[in-house]
């Protein structure tokens, strides 16, 4: 399988990369206030340490983790506690946030001196990474410490970096590999010194020659390292596929990539562990895609945490025609905003904005049982079956028949002729289902 490493089904949709691949990262400084949600995460939300009128700088602590599955959030620019009230953010929904109004004078705390990390016990690069509040940045938001604490550490034989970047129109993690490959090398051995028994992947789609070859050349005479190209297909980038085209292990919804003796971390998340880990630094800056037919200027942008949407949109010189759909994310796992005034958070991606809104063109039709959606989902389900179910709230016979098992890529409503919404369908099951499960 040589560097054609894959997984069976997925799908080739216009990649729309061309917009922004080529555009360098951009530093970009917030103009307005800014909004730090206390969930930016999966777990408990942190819980605030500063009060209105509190003076702070840039990189301090301004809400602790809420347990252990958990992070902490900091500043990103200096200024003052302006509020802490419910904000709305990109789901819609109304978070519990610190208000910060920027005084523009970005005075920073004092981070020590780096680390060598010979120097470093596991705990403590541990506890670097859980202090500095890295999380999940390729969408999931898990924090990151617990990811690392695997119960049985020396059974991990790979680390895989999730360098694919296979979301149509996202180019943040190719700009990250061609401009800073060092930094991602030296997050990847910060990784490496927690499992003695493992060997680092970078697994990059082939679709990105130049950032394979940069990566074989950085990393050449590294025993622990190797760089292994993966056959450009869409959802390459997800967890289960991911392990599977690298590893030939199988792994269901019900296991973890531990249980596979992996794990997994994306490319801004491997890079903000070296930070923590080399720097002491916490987790402040992301980089987004600001992309799309819509956008006059398509651009990486790296982003200071809390940064309203309304600027990024700005800083590429705006809209060059009215968008009729914004996405937050890629257009296959992304999901639509109704407004810009949201901030950037930890796991915020891209910005799509698109002048068509050809998904609320469709006109559903009935099955015609074509099997399509079938041959694609590489979760190996039928996906039509299982959106009847969901219609219907058969949720027995839905998690009966692994519904569970979806991963929500949605390969099968692109590929429908009856322009049916599967994967929302299904979705809004496994939710139901999940949350029964919890009860």
């Amino acid at each position: 399988m040589g560097g054609r490493l894959t997984f069976t089904g997925g799908i080739h949709p216009y990649d729309g990369k061309d917009l922004s691949k080529d555009k360098p990262i951009k530093d970009i400084l917030p103009k307005s206030d800014m909004v730090y949600p206390l969930s930016q995460h999966i777990g408990a939300p942190a819980k605030p340490i500063v009060k209105k009128g509190d003076h702070v700088l840039t990189g301090q602590m301004i809400a602790e983790a809420g347990g252990f599955v958990s992070a902490p959030v900091y500043a990103t620019v200096s200024g003052t506690v302006k509020a802490i009230e419910k904000r709305r953010v990109v789901t819609g929904d109304m978070v519990e946030s610190i208000v910060i109004e920027n005084d523009g004078a970005y005075d920073e705390v004092d981070y020590g001196e780096p680390s060598e990390l010979s120097d470093l016990t596991k705990e403590e690069i541990i506890a670097k990474i859980r202090k500095a509040g890295v999380v999940g940045m390729g969408g999931a938001g898990f924090p990151t410490h617990v990811k690392l604490s695997v119960k049985e550490p020396d059974s991990i034989d790979r680390v895989i970096v999730n360098c694919a970047e296979c979301e149509p129109f996202l180019t943040s993690d190719y700009r990250r590999m061609m401009e800073e490959p060092e930094k991602l090398v030296e997050g990847l051995q910060c990784i490496l010194a927690l499992f003695d028994n493992a060997k680092g992947v970078l697994a990059v789609e082939d679709n990105k020659p130049d950032c394979i070859a940069k990566l074989k050349s950085l990393t050449e005479g590294q025993e622990r390292i190797s760089v292994k190209a993966l056959k450009t297909k869409y959802p390459q980038g997800a967890e289960r596929q991911l392990i599977y085209a690298v590893t030939g292990r199988a792994i269901n919804s019900s296991m973890l990539p531990a249980d596979a003796h992996c794990v997994v971390n994306n490319v801004d998340t491997v890079c903000a562990i070296r930070a923590a880990v080399l720097e002491n630094k916490p987790l402040m800056h992301r980089i987004v895609t600001v992309t799309g037919d819509a956008i006059s200027d398509p651009r990486n942008f790296r982003v200071r945490i809390g940064t309203n949407y309304h600027e990024l949109i700005e800083e590429a010189g705006g809209f060059s025609t009215e968008p009729a759909k914004i996405v937050s994310g890629g257009p296959m796992m992304g999901f639509a905003l109704f407004g810009l005034d949201v901030p950037t958070t930890k796991t915020a991606s891209a910005l799509l904005c698109m002048t068509k809104d050809e998904v609320a063109a469709f006109e559903p039709s009935a099955c015609i049982n074509c099997g399509r959606c079938a041959e694609v989902c590489p979760g190996r389900l039928i996906p039509s079956r299982m959106a009847d179910l969901a219609a219907r709230g058969d949720m027995e016979t839905f998690v009966k028949l692994d519904g569970l098992e979806c991963c929500e890529c949605g390969c099968c409503s692109y590929v429908c002729p009856a322009r049916r919404q599967l994967t929302q369908d299904i979705k809004t099951m496994r939710k139901l289902a999940l949350a029964s499960r919890k009860k």
